[in-house]
């Protein structure tokens, strides 16, 4: 995906090793299969520099893969500044990662900031939950949150897009 591309999505969590690479995978993975790869650019991002350039979680690697889809190649970073500018959906993946981010946000930019799960209202839940502590199955039930909210996301960028 280029820079050039009609659409920018960033997804944010606290460091960029579980939530955030995973909602970017999936993301990629259900826009490639709808044809829009070339309409929207993706990438993820952390409020904090816990785990700067680092892979994602082995653990959030293999539940990817399991659902064919490969993290793997993406490192962690920190959200920067310019990011409010740069990108047309900022999604954080939680409250507290939003909260961090409308503090630091000038005011023009604040609409381009959401929640991931705001996508998926259906589920009747707000944030998509860390599972950096937990076992294997908080990667599993994480995935399938994130794929239900950038299913909806996928469903709003259609219709914007025309």
């Amino acid at each position: 995906m280029s820079r050039s591309a009609e659409t920018s999505v960033l997804f944010v969590c606290m460091g960029n090793i579980c939530r955030s690479p995973s909602a970017e995978g999936v993301f990629k993975q259900q826009i490639g299969e709808s044809g829009l790869d070339e309409w929207v650019w993706v990438d993820s991002a952390g409020t904090h520099a816990y785990h700067l350039s680092e892979a994602p979680d082995a653990r959030a690697q293999a539940a990817a893969m399991a659902r064919g889809i490969d993290i793997s190649h993406q490192r962690a970073r920190r959200f920067e500044v310019a990011d409010f500018e740069r990108f047309d959906y900022i999604l954080a993946m939680d409250q507290d990662n939003l909260d961090i981010l409308l503090r630091s946000c000038p005011a023009e930019f604040t609409g381009k900031l959401s929640l991931l799960l705001g996508f998926a209202p259906r589920l009747n839940c707000r944030d998509v939950p860390d599972p950096y502590y937990g076992g294997e199955h908080g990667f599993e039930r994480v995935l399938d949150l994130i794929e239900q909210g950038c299913a909806g996301l996928l469903d709003d960028l259609r219709a914007n897009l025309g």
